[in-house]
């Protein structure tokens, strides 16, 4: 991993005059029907998948203190894997660990669409649109196309496979939904993201980036259910989507990604990613609000995807949160891991299940991924 400073990020080039908050014009709204997670049965403590990944990439003989505390400090208490862990040693090359992923990704992601349609009473023949994001694997045909016959999708479905946006395509997926969705108001749009994070692992591989991801990701799909505001059948139950914003910061693709070779995906996770986080996010997040004349004490469901403690910190120090604000990130991220941009769909789902906000409370969905970039979605509940 390339030790790098965070570059001072200078952004003060004017803009347009805001145009006052206004609703969107009647058939132009985005509501969200329903969001399942679908999690392979292999769950482990995370004691156990410390002492697990040291045998897959510490050198024989290494002292393992610094991998048990990183693991202890990880915020992550319990996480499923695609495989069970006695299998990851015989994957051997990207081949074999790419074929897993095509295996287990589209029993996964069937499980997923499937619950999520039932969920919004809708059948597989409703799906107008598929958006499929994945960062851990890749696969022509796509996971989509595959997973259109086997589930009963129509043949003029269209389908959008997207790979790069990594963490942040949670967010981005529901935010290109929207776009779609207002231009195509009858029709139903589904997002799925099928994150396989455990079969990236570098083998033989005690860099710190590498041993960072085996401590904090975990596997998972999740599915969410959108429908434009005239489209026929069973009323949404969800949030509205209200706006949506993406955001580069400039200079920045050195702090998080991959590096792409014969042994596969080997992760970049740079040390400064929390402090870009805190010395600029907040910055930009009010700025979005205030267009829409609020602010973060408006906000009362915070759905944030959860890239680690350190991040979780910066986020809530960038914006002055309540110490309780992110609670369902930290809970999803101690029970699953993170999970990549299937994360901040699993805090979604939890935050509706089990902590439903009140109609008319404003809700704000957010991530942020490589290049280095963020996304945020405006929700009213």
């Amino acid at each position: 991993m390339t030790d790098m400073r965070v570059p001072v990020i200078v952004d003060d080039a004017p803009r347009p005059p805001t145009a006052p908050y206004r609703t969107s014009p009647p058939g132009t709204t985005t509501t969200i029907a329903a969001v399942r997670t679908a999690l392979p049965p292999h769950r482990y403590a995370q004691d156990d998948l410390a002492e697990a990944i040291g045998d897959l990439c510490l050198p024989p003989g290494t002292d393992r203190a610094v991998l048990r505390r990183l693991h202890a400090s990880a915020g992550v208490r319990t996480r499923h894997l695609a495989l069970p862990i006695e299998r990851y040693a015989d994957l051997g090359d990207f081949g074999r660990s790419n074929d897993a992923w095509v295996a287990a990704g589209l029993e996964l992601g069937g499980e997923a669409l499937t619950g999520a349609l039932r969920e919004a009473g809708l059948e597989p023949a409703d799906v107008d649109l598929l958006v499929c994001t994945s960062i851990t694997g890749i696969a022509a045909p796509s996971l989509d196309a595959r997973l259109a016959g086997r589930l009963g999708l129509r043949p003029d479905v269209k389908r959008l496979p997207v790979f790069g946006l990594g963490c942040v395509a949670g967010a981005a997926g529901l935010a290109r939904l929207h776009d779609y969705l207002r231009g195509h108001p009858d029709d139903t749009a589904v997002l799925l993201s099928v994150e396989l994070c455990s079969l990236t692992l570098q083998q033989r591989d005690d860099s710190p980036a590498n041993l960072v991801a085996g401590a904090l990701f975990g596997d998972g799909a999740a599915a969410l259910v959108a429908r434009g505001g005239g489209s026929a059948g069973p009323k949404a139950a969800g949030p509205s989507v209200v706006a949506t914003r993406s955001r580069l910061y400039p200079d920045t693709e050195r702090l998080l990604g991959w590096e792409i070779g014969a042994g596969g995906f080997r992760v970049v996770i740079d040390a400064g990613v929390p402090d870009l986080v805190r010395d600029h996010f907040g910055r930009h997040l009010r700025a979005f609000l205030a267009e829409h004349g609020l602010t973060t004490d408006d906000i009362g469901s915070w759905v944030c995807h959860p890239g680690g403690p350190k991040v979780l910190s910066a986020v809530a120090d960038a914006l002055r949160l309540p110490g309780d604000a992110l609670d369902t990130a930290r809970h999803s991220l101690a029970t699953v891991g993170n999970m990549s941009s299937a994360s901040v769909l699993h805090i979604l789902q939890n935050t509706w299940e089990s902590r439903r906000p009140e109609p008319g409370t404003w809700g704000l969905l957010l991530a942020m991924g490589p290049g280095f970039c963020s996304e945020l979605v405006l929700l009213r509940w």
